[in-house]
């Protein structure tokens, strides 16, 4: 049966099409109890008082709680289940009511009564990094809590000298800027404006928590990670983590988006109500208190010789990152420094807090504004030379051996690859139309790390029960039973994947950064192969033959050149689960720890027609060409790509959260947030470029990081080529073309 390399249906694609598949707002567990929300109206405020009689005399009413009534964990300030003395930002959680029925809660918390006493806010990271800003964060540890789930581990900054509201600094130095720039004879300089953005999944957050006799709690969640939502509550309940059990459950989209937001909160209330609780966001809600991706203001300057050698890079990068801590710097200035060779460079970070939303992970965290400055700059260089800006890049690019600005080298990369099946794809060589224009960009990234572990058990029927720790958001779970298909030799229909919950799975990270089929599954090949070596033990008795003369095909193990000598696979197994049996269970462990990464680059083709005199603009065309190491499942491969290239092009076509000066959301709907419209989204040609890894299973690198980075400097450059106006924002807007016509 054709395996590895050839396309097959996702395994749980017929239970999501149909409605079968059960996600966490259908489970209704015995005595369960609802949750309602009150969020701050105010960007930055003291409460003076919470008064809750009312809410907690309302009918059906279990218990009312402000911030000031749970126990005091690690987490403080906006980080909090619940507000204790001040918010943070508008929408940020103050108080929560239990109730029978979600009618009766949403009732009582409209009874309860807060006196505000608003403080100044700042909402611009510019503004908040001033001398005298009002301070948006009492204390800073700095660095996102899964950072190293983006391969964000060793590069740390100086906390000294920081300016105000700066929770981390970072930079990154090689060589003599100031002299290159001086000796350089072609110099681009600009600042490029990129938004934050929501990730837009169809399932809001939601959590439920039921309190166990032991004075254990069992978790049920759409966590991207059950091991780190299981620390979080742990730690927020100041409890051992072998007292919590959290149960993943399907994901209804993620992106980086689903770690752990509510669920400390949800297990702290139903502790204290002593039932099962639920609490399901609202759209309104997921918008005010979900956690995004940040804003960035990126300031780059290139220096090149006249043949469009570069010489020198200087950036600074803000993000901005709500009332959170941020930590993408490092990452953004390996991104900036590392694509192309560039002698000397000075590159700083700043994570900036403001009166907003904290931010999370979303698709390639930092990538994006990494690259839309980085390939804006790229593009003018070549405008400016009249070079052919894949030539341009093709002269830069960096190759396996050359230094990383983290002090690493490239390891084998397939960037050259990419910008030469660019050069020849149709959607660049074929003619343009009258005001249209075509735009390229490169993305990269580098790669997530995490230990992982994966079982294998051999079932008296002969199929392989896949023992997993991992969360299913991509089709993983497909991409892994083949991997175990492959190494075990048998058909994937004959592989069932089973994902635990933390109390019995193997161990395994968060499914983010473009990392578990690249960790986990070299751990189920280990796993596959030691169950596939168990079972050839086994045979070689009961055949009377060397464990080299066998092999397994068609759900039989056979003796070479004799086929008459066969036995098959569960019968193996079964002889291994009987009462007194001389065999030992048929169950195979892979256990890895990588800690190379095999670094993915994609290069991005946009065409796009422009109303030179109202400035209105479409995409006529697209491409996405990326290296995937090995394409170990096709079809699932192409559609990551299809799915991370319009979320890629939508910052450029209108998503955008934005907030007004007082620090009210403005984009807090579906009406508002402009998600790309069926007949915004362009047809995307994709092409697979396989420079395979030496460490990935069977040669596979990542997928679904690459393809959300490139789209707003493909999108931009495009323009640019077509009506000679450079968009240095995103959403790029169509009176900002006219204007500048």
């Amino acid at each position: 049966m054709p395996g590895i390399g050839v396309s097959h249906r996702r395994l749980e694609g017929g239970a999501k099409v149909t409605g079968g598949m059960r996600f966490t707002a259908d489970l209704r567990p015995a005595g369960l109890a609802y949750v309602r929300l009150l969020l701050s109206p105010h960007a930055a405020a003291r409460l003076a008082t919470v008064d809750l009689s009312a809410a907690a005399d309302a009918p059906g009413v279990l218990t009312v709680v402000s911030g000031r009534d749970l126990p005091v964990g690690p987490a403080t300030g906006p980080e909090a289940p619940l507000a204790v003395d001040r918010v943070h930002y508008a929408g940020q959680p103050v108080v929560a009511v239990v109730a029978e029925t979600e009618a009766q809660a949403a009732d009582a918390i409209a009874l309860v009564e807060i006196e505000y006493q608003p403080l100044p806010a700042v909402i611009d990271p510019l503004e908040a990094m001033r001398d005298g800003a009002p301070t948006v964060l009492e204390g800073v540890r700095g660095g996102l809590d899964d950072g190293g789930a983006h391969g964000l581990a060793g590069i740390e900054g100086s906390a000294a000298d920081r300016p105000p509201n700066v929770t981390a600094q970072v930079r990154l130095q090689s060589g003599d800027a100031e002299e290159a720039f001086t000796a350089a004879q072609v110099v681009i300089e600009g600042r490029y404006h990129i938004p934050a953005v929501h990730q837009g999944f169809i399932e809001p957050h939601v959590a439920a928590a039921t309190p166990e006799p032991d004075g254990g709690l069992t978790i049920h969640a759409p966590t991207q990670g059950s091991f780190f939502t299981r620390e979080t509550v742990a730690s927020a309940l100041e409890a051992p983590v072998s007292s919590i059990r959290v149960v993943p459950v399907h994901v209804g989209g993620g992106f980086g988006g689903k770690i752990a937001l509510l669920e400390p909160l949800v297990a702290l209330l139903a502790r204290r109500v002593g039932r099962p609780v639920r609490l399901e966001l609202t759209r309104t809600e997921e918008f005010l208190m979900g956690r995004g991706a940040p804003a960035a203001i990126v300031d780059l300057k290139l220096g090149a010789d006249t043949d469009g050698t570069l010489q020198a890079l200087r950036a600074r990068v803000v993000f901005d990152n709500g009332a959170g801590q941020g930590g993408l710097g490092g990452l953004v200035s390996l991104l900036l420094g590392g694509t192309y060779r560039i002698p000397a460079f000075d590159m700083e970070g700043l994570e900036v807090a403001t009166n907003k939303c904290p931010v999370a992970a979303y698709r390639a965290p930092g990538a994006p504004q990494a690259y839309f400055a980085l390939e804006s700059a790229m593009d003018e260089l070549a405008q400016r030379l009249g070079q052919d800006p894949i030539e341009l890049r093709l002269r830069n690019a960096s190759r396996e051996g050359d230094p990383r600005p983290d002090g690493a080298t490239w390891p084998r990369i397939g960037l050259v690859e990419c910008l030469e099946a660019a050069i020849r794809h149709p959607v660049y060589t074929a003619p343009t139309a009258e005001d249209e224009g075509i735009g390229l960009a490169v993305g990269g990234w580098g790669g997530g790390l995490e230990p992982a572990a994966a079982g294998c058990r051999v079932e008296p029927d002969g199929s392989l029960n896949l023992q997993l720790g991992s969360s299913d958001i991509s089709g993983t779970d497909t991409t892994l039973a083949m991997i175990a298909a492959e190494t075990f030799g048998v058909g994937l229909d004959r592989v069932h994947v089973h994902t635990g919950d933390t109390a019995v799975a193997p161990y395994a990270g968060v499914a983010g950064g473009s990392k578990i089929v690249f960790t986990v599954g070299p751990a189920v090949q280990q796993a596959a192969a030691e169950a596939r070596r168990q079972v050839l033990e086994i045979a070689s008795e009961e055949l009377e033959a060397e464990v080299d003369d066998l092999e397994i095909s068609d759900g039989e193990v056979h003796v070479r050149g004799v086929p008459a000598r066969s036995v098959a696979i569960g019968h193996l197994a079964g002889l291994s689960m009987q009462f007194g049996g001389r065999y030992e269970p048929v169950q195979g462990r892979g256990r890895t720890a990588i800690t190379r990464q095999s670094p993915m680059f994609t290069v991005h083709l946009a065409r796009v027609r422009v109303d030179r005199e109202t400035g209105e603009w479409r995409l006529t065309g697209y491409a996405a060409i990326q290296d995937v190491g090995h394409a170990l499942n096709p079809a699932e491969v192409v559609g990551q790509v299809h799915g991370g290239s319009l979320q890629s092009v939508g910052r450029a076509l209108g998503e955008e959260l934005r907030w007004d000066a007082q620090g009210q959301l403005m984009t807090a709907s579906l009406i508002d947030y402009g998600l790309p419209s069926i007949d915004q989204a362009p047809s995307t040609a994709v092409e697979l470029v396989q420079v395979p890894s030496p460490i990935g299973p069977y040669g596979a690198k990542g997928v679904g990081e690459p393809p959300a980075v490139p789209g707003p400097a493909a999108v931009a450059n495009a323009i640019r080529a077509a009506c000679g106006v450079r968009p240095s924002r995103v959403p790029v807007e169509w009176q900002e073309l006219a204007l500048g016509r």
